[in-house]
């Protein structure tokens, strides 16, 4: 039995020798790629790409997938071998300076990735793919001016590049050392208080090592009575994915601001473009008034929508906040669109004061729009309105309505 065997293991031998040579550089090329997406298993892609570059050993195609499978391997000398041999060659393939590209700025060489797609820019000025890997590799290398004028390249071939809008939101207030601000906004109630809120705000933000960091005053008359709030906000990254907020307010003129205001969220930028906060946020007036927070927001060709809420526990029950805000950029990261319902106030908003009298137990309905516009992107320009229907006792309701205008000089 065993003899048997073993001849027909011996008359098959030759059929599987040739089943293998008799494939093209072609059939073995789709099987490596088979092996490398369905089955993971890249040593086997390696060793069909190797066999199909036996065959065919100028097909570009073949060895720029060899490198990548290297690459995905983490065996950097055998693809840095293969992609320099390739450069000796003088190919142009825009797949290949994105693949040797993509290998030196996953390793750390990010001057000599950047020469690499700058070669591979000049020969595909229309590629987005060598475009936004040029933003990435900047924004690795913390040069965020840099950085925004790559991706703002990639917007302008396609601005509904999801992947590009979402890098020039996240680096849009690094491409600028230092910036300031003012704000003013204005409210009017119909029923709940005789006179308007006025209220000015003058910020200054600077890029640190660490990430910006924001110093503003804010001045405001409410009730019919003038007060003063100061605020120091930061925003440090710890990582390519994650960063923070911190943030903290004094006033001495309780009830038209609260006295104590401190804040901390974690943000994280998560795959696919998605992005996600978790957080709180506390209020001091007579008492303290804390607020735990969760967001997620989405990039989506050229529109951001954002889903915010606000949990307030008491001693009885928790009270809820919701906010959906989406977003349509027009241009860069600073021109965009956008549209706000919710429900309940938060404490980012102008109305925070009346969280002292637990008004945010009743009922709040809240519409708005805004439009952001920049001027040779140094000049940030924003206007908004917002509408509130606002249970202010049981049973009885007001309305609302807030028009802010702001400026920001970015240098």
């Amino acid at each position: 039995m065993k003899r048997y065997c073993y001849l027909v293991l011996i008359s098959l031998l030759p059929l599987a020798i040739y089943g293998q040579e008799g494939q093209s550089s072609d059939d073995l090329f789709a099987k490596a790629r088979y092996a490398a997406f369905e089955e993971k298993n890249y040593t086997s892609a390696i060793q069909l790409a190797k066999q199909a570059l036996e065959k065919s050993p100028e097909y570009t195609d073949i060895s720029i997938f060899l490198g990548r499978l290297y690459t995905w391997t983490e065996d950097v000398a055998s693809a840095r071998q293969v992609y320099e041999a390739l450069d000796k060659k003088n190919v142009t393939d825009e797949d290949f300076f994105v693949a040797y590209g993509s290998l030196e700025y996953w390793n750390d060489h990010y001057k000599k990735a950047i020469g690499i797609i700058d070669r591979g820019i000049t020969r595909h000025p229309q590629s987005e793919t060598l475009w936004l890997l040029k933003a990435k590799i900047h924004s690795a290398d913390n040069d965020y001016v840099e950085a925004e004028k790559a991706t703002s390249s990639a917007l302008e071939i396609d601005p509904k590049n999801t992947e590009a809008r979402a890098i020039a939101a996240r680096i849009r207030e690094l491409s600028s050392k230092n910036a300031f601000g003012v704000t003013y906004s204005f409210s009017h109630f119909d029923k709940q208080f005789d006179n308007d809120w006025h209220t000015v705000g003058i910020s200054y933000r600077r890029i640190t090592p660490i990430g910006s960091v924001i110093a503003r005053g804010n001045y405001a008359n409410r009730f019919g009575e003038n007060g003063a709030q100061f605020e120091l906000e930061a925003y440090p990254r710890l990582s390519k994915m994650f960063y923070l907020y911190l943030g903290a307010a004094y006033s001495d003129n309780v009830g038209i601001f609260p006295k104590y205001r401190t804040g901390a969220s974690l943000y994280a930028n998560l795959p696919n473009s998605f992005e996600g906060e978790l957080g709180y946020r506390q209020l001091h007036f007579s008492n303290n008034i804390w607020m735990y927070t969760a967001s997620v927001g989405k990039y989506y060709k050229n529109l951001w929508f954002n889903f915010r809420t606000y949990l307030t526990p008491d001693h009885t029950n928790i009270s809820h906040s919701y906010t959906g805000t989406m977003r349509y950029y027009t241009k860069g990261a600073n021109d965009y669109f956008a549209l706000q319902v919710g429900t309940g106030i938060s404490p980012e908003e102008s109305i925070n004061a009346l969280l002292e009298t637990y008004n945010y137990k009743l009922k709040t309905l809240k519409f708005g729009g805004e439009y952001n516009f920049s001027i040779n992107k140094l000049n940030l320009f924003s206007i908004a309105a917002t509408y509130y229907n606002q249970e202010y006792r049981p049973d009885e309701k007001g309305n609302q309505f807030d028009i802010s205008i702001g400026y920001i000089k970015a240098f």
